[in-house]
């Protein structure tokens, strides 16, 4: 039987996080998914922690591929899901009845996403998402991809990862699905997975590198839209500096002024 889900795991010399991903993942109460590992190569024993625990997987391969967006690529091309989640290693689920609470609101839309917790040091917080997702809300953030679940069919729509990209291919994935392909999306207001800070889109010294991709899609995709973002971003800006504002709840409520 076609499994509903696929939850991909993308590793590289990671043994420590890919053993903190698995147990989470095998521990989970709710069970009727398929696991895939896609591993570039690795040297450190996670090769030999994936055979001696290969019972967990419907498929693996460890082979040189050209980066992590590549080996998500080949995730994507092996899995038999409805709804693929790419909880690549190190990432873990909040909980271990996490699928069990949440599987059922995998449906109805092309992109479902959760909130996410995120741990920095000794920092924990979960960081939230908006229910309407608009293009000047992609210009200064995306959305998670270990706390999303996105329909096999919608790569069929906006292709694969582009993977000559190093960090922001999964922002343009999402990008383009909203923006260009309007397609279907909705969020699910609980906490899905746990991400650590720290990884490769996170390092201070890739910001030239995530600067330079946003750039480059912007300008050669979305150059149209440039034209009117600056404006937009100010008037958000403002629109939620009021709302925010004591004296503008206070009107609100006394009602002298409607809510916006």
């Amino acid at each position: 039987m076609k499994p509903k889900i696929s939850i991909i795991t993308v590793n590289y010399n990671n043994l420590e996080g890919l053993q903190k991903t698995v147990d989470s993942i095998s521990s989970q109460t709710w069970q009727a998914f398929e696991h895939i590992i896609i591993d570039g190569g690795s040297t450190d024993g996670s090769v030999g922690y994936i055979e001696s625990n290969v019972q967990l997987f419907e498929y693996w391969v460890s082979e040189p591929d050209s980066g992590v967006y590549h080996a998500m690529n080949k995730g994507i091309a092996k899995a038999s899901g409805e709804y693929l989640l790419f909880l690549n290693s190190g990432d873990h689920f909040f909980s271990s009845k996490v699928l069990e609470q949440n599987h059922q609101e995998i449906k109805n839309a092309a992109i479902i996403y959760f909130n996410l917790q995120v741990v920095e040091g000794h920092k924990i917080f979960i960081k939230e998402y908006p229910e309407v997702l608009s293009f000047s809300y992609f210009v200064n953030d995306t959305l998670p991809h270990p706390a999303t679940f996105i329909a096999k069919t919608a790569f069929d729509k906006t292709n694969f990862y582009k993977e000559d990209f190093k960090i922001l291919s999964d922002w343009k994935f999402f990008l383009d699905s909203i923006c260009k392909y309007n397609l279907t999306y909705k969020k699910i207001d609980t906490t899905l997975s746990t991400f650590y800070i720290g990884g490769m889109s996170s390092n201070p010294a890739n910001r030239v590198i995530k600067l330079d991709e946003k750039q480059q899609v912007l300008q050669e995709e979305y150059s149209a839209y440039l034209q009117d973002l600056d404006d937009v971003i100010i008037y958000k800006d403002i629109v939620s500096t009021f709302r925010k504002s004591r004296i503008i709840r206070l009107l609100v409520k006394l009602r002298l002024l409607n809510k916006f």
